[in-house]
């Protein structure tokens, strides 16, 4: 899930929320966008990411870094990322950092924030605004 609006710093993020809470101030940009990632299993690719099922998942298959890429038809402000991730179903799979980054095209991105997970369970929420108390 993606949401609308800007930031830059470094968190560690410990646990989750197991209820998925989002201001109703803000939208929902995920379908807006394309989706791909830089390997899968068979059966566990975009679709099983996107899905809106917390029993489907996307499962790596390949040479680290990992990568999921959100592209956009034009510039929107995000503003919070949210994600469910489970360290006690599969911790090899779990996620332990992750970096956002942005820019105009594949080849000119640039970090605006990285988080560190520690065992986390549930749905983790990253701003990328300076302002959000989460």
């Amino acid at each position: 899930m993606a949401t609308e609006s800007d930031g830059e710093e470094e968190g560690k993020l410990i646990g989750g929320n197991q209820q998925l809470v989002v201001d109703d101030d803000l939208r929902e940009m995920a379908k807006k966008a394309a989706w791909s990632v830089s390997s899968c299993k068979p059966g566990n690719g975009v679709l099983s990411l996107c899905d809106d099922n917390l029993d489907t998942y996307w499962q790596s298959d390949g040479a680290q870094p990992h990568l999921v890429n959100i592209q956009f038809q034009k510039k929107v402000k995000l503003q919070l990322v949210v994600l469910y991730v489970d360290f006690k179903l599969d911790e090899s799979y779990t996620p332990s950092k992750i970096s956002v980054r942005a820019g105009d095209g594949f080849h000119n991105l640039k970090e605006i924030k990285t988080v560190e997970l520690v065992k986390p369970t549930g749905w983790v929420y990253i701003s990328l605004s300076g302002n959000d108390p989460r």
